[in-house]
């Protein structure tokens, strides 16, 4: 699958669904332009991952609501949950690295920690 261009409007549809990797990105930013092509090679290489680029500047909503300060930023999103965000292009190795840790993580355990937190919070 190739990358697809998120936006506020599909934002939702796509981020619920299992894992989603987000390259928000700029098209005046030359470590972004240097970072596209491998997140672009991942994306055919994991055709059962959702690759979601996101202009900050169309999308300033989007970069605002996610508290994006610098580009590139890469973000991990399993089932709806935002599990991994770091500014940087990373090479691919890493990229692939990511991607393994993502589809090994124990949801169950981190939904019941995250319920946990709320719970914590609501009693403080």
């Amino acid at each position: 699958m190739a990358t697809i261009e998120v936006t506020e409007k599909n934002f939702n549809d796509i981020a619920d669904k299992g894992i989603v990797l987000l390259d928000f990105w700029a098209t005046w930013c030359p470590p972004c332009r240097k970072f596209g092509p491998i997140f672009e090679a991942a994306s055919e290489k994991h055709e059962d991952i959702t690759f979601g680029k996101i202009d900050t500047d169309a999308e300033q909503g989007l970069a605002q609501g996610f508290d994006i300060t610098s580009i590139p930023t890469l973000m991990a999103i399993r089932d709806g949950i935002v599990v991994f965000a770091q500014a940087g292009a990373v090479p691919a190795p890493t990229l692939e690295d990511l991607i393994r840790q993502v589809r090994a993580l124990d949801m169950d355990a981190i939904r019941a920690e995250l319920a946990e937190e709320l719970k914590n919070a609501q009693q403080g």
